[in-house]
């Protein structure tokens, strides 16, 4: 899953990075109002974490755009301000979570992990986990239990595997999954979803995942 997070403050920009890549999450970063409205048209990002003040502009106005050109993304916007009129200001320019400066990072990824669920259809279950077919995916363990065996899964097997089970029986394309797995500005290898797409095959089975030349990707879980 891919975040994009817009916020100024270096020292809470910095703990919030490590958090989010702990819990699994792909974040792009930008304390820029125009960079952030150049990424959310250039990317697909699974949540946006929006800060009101900006350098070059205000949040709520941001949203209110991407809201009028038809952008739904998911946003949590971030505040020092707590009057409930200016909540209401964040809500009616289009936000769809709100949380007040300081605020612990476990509460914004409990709200994260709640929104993107929603956003897929999916229960946002109490014990984090994804299922499907046979294959549960523990995320707070970011293991994975295929009938009755349990496997231990690397940062990028784990955040592969999530984006499957978000959309099972869907075709996915290889442009979609690399771009899910990287930072909008890191480097990608050109191999890296057939690497780990073979390492999921050997834990979950060849037939779990697959390929449709040309097109991409379905996954199937252990009922093909």
């Amino acid at each position: 899953m891919k975040l994009l997070l817009v916020e100024d403050n270096t020292l809470l920009v910095d703990e919030l990075a490590k958090q989010l890549k702990q819990a699994g999450y792909v974040t792009d970063v930008t304390d820029r109002a125009a960079e952030a409205d150049y990424l959310i048209k250039e990317t697909h990002y699974d949540c946006v974490i929006l800060d009101i003040g900006l350098p070059d502009g205000n949040g709520l106005q941001l949203l209110e755009t991407w809201r009028n050109q038809g952008i739904d993304t998911p946003v949590i916007m971030l505040t020092a301000r707590s009057q409930w009129h200016e909540k209401v200001e964040g809500f009616n320019a289009g936000a769809d979570d709100y949380l007040g400066k300081p605020f612990h990072s476990q509460e914004l990824l409990a709200r994260i992990h709640a929104l993107i669920n929603r956003a897929h259809g999916k229960t946002n279950s109490p014990t984090k986990e994804l299922s499907f077919e046979g294959v549960t995916l523990d995320e707070s363990q970011q293991s994975v239990t295929v009938g009755e065996q349990q496997f231990e899964l690397t940062a990028m097997e784990f955040r592969l595997l999530k984006i499957f089970l978000m959309s099972p029986k869907k075709l996915l394309s290889k442009a979609q999954l690399t771009d899910k797995l990287y930072q909008f500005d890191d480097e990608k290898e050109s191999n890296v979803v057939e690497v780990y797409v073979t390492h999921l095959r050997k834990k979950l089975g060849k037939t779990a995942i697959e390929t449709r030349r040309g097109q991409g990707y379905i996954f199937h879980g252990l009922k093909p």
